[in-house]
């Protein structure tokens, strides 16, 4: 789906839960962007994120623990984009993903994407590196902007030959695909102007949070995702282990607003609660639903990274 600035595109068993809330944060860990990574963590990543396709779902589905995370994005898509929520929830989202990686033997930190150090010229990025990144575009050989039904699959890299189990019209299993926009389907460089440092510190600048929200999701966040395109375009774009570390950067770039000015923006909470046209206003009360990916909490036990529940930093 093509993106416009300001528009966002769609994008148990036993439940699994996050590590048990403790009395204090010790020891925060801290986030690290890919490029961090030694090579050896970087493949005991992917190796994690692979391994995810062999775990029982946890959420009682005939599909598995890697599905989880779309099936359950795309089934609450309306309550958690274009609202005041979803900054909060995707910051537990990535947490609970986090600690699937862990379950499945990795040992390091969660990564983030900074594109604002790719913008230059997206697609030569490392993170879409074939051995030590996500892999590339889908088949050139597919244009499915002509009408095609078919699917521009990954060709190299170790996610060539993954099949996700989910579409927006349910249960499918399929390539991971990606159909970058890189100024050949129709004019523009990935959107890349969208996610610059300049536009990212224009953000930063803004001083309330529901305008910071606001421009950030409809901003950088949707650019990124309409820019892969592919799986990274419906509400099931966590399809693509590529949303995690986008929407770790998303995190990021929230938890270095709050930095600014915490006293005031670890607990600044603002915005329509639903995507109603006569909604309430969201509070820091509001419980955030995960469907048994995790329990359901309160928005304000994730205002803050440095908390017992979260313990990170950036």
């Amino acid at each position: 789906m093509r993106w416009a600035p300001l528009i966002v595109t769609a994008e148990l068993c036993a439940a699994a839960v996050i590590p048990p809330r403790t009395s204090s944060c010790v020891n925060p860990v801290k986030r690290v962007e890919w490029r961090e990574l030694d090579a050896a963590l970087q493949t005991q990543y992917i190796d994690a994120v692979l391994c995810l396709k062999t775990r029982p779902s946890g959420l009682g589905l005939n599909t598995t623990r890697y599905d989880d995370f779309p099936y359950v994005h795309t089934h609450l898509d309306k309550s958690i984009h274009t609202v005041a929520m979803f900054l909060p929830w995707h910051r537990m989202f990535v947490q609970v993903y986090e600690q699937a990686l862990v379950d499945c033997g990795y040992t390091g930190p969660m990564a983030y994407w900074d594109w604002t150090l790719d913008t230059a010229d997206v697609t030569k990025s490392p993170i879409w590196d074939p051995v030590q990144g996500f892999g590339g575009n889908g088949d050139p050989s597919i244009d499915p902007w002509t009408g095609s039904s078919k699917k521009k699959c990954l060709v190299d890299g170790p996610l060539q030959g993954l099949e996700p189990a989910y579409t927006m019209g349910g249960y499918e299993p399929h390539c991971l695909a990606r159909n970058w926009n890189s100024g050949v389907a129709f004019p523009g460089d990935m959107f890349a102007q969208h996610y610059t440092k300049e536009a990212v510190d224009t953000i930063h600048a803004l001083e309330d949070y529901a305008s910071f929200r606001y421009r950030l999701e409809g901003g950088p966040h949707g650019a990124v995702h309409s820019a892969i395109g592919g799986d990274m375009s419906p509400a099931t774009s966590p399809n693509d282990p590529l949303f995690f570390l986008h929407h770790t950067q998303v995190d990021r770039l929230w938890a270095l607003w709050q930095r600014e000015n915490p006293g005031v923006r670890n607990m600044e909470y603002a915005g329509p609660k639903t995507q109603d046209e006569n909604t309430a206003e969201a509070t820091l009360d509001d419980i955030m639903p995960f469907m048994g990916l995790t329990e359901d909490i309160k928005v304000s036990e994730v205002m803050e990274i440095q908390t017992p529940g979260l313990c990170y930093t950036y």
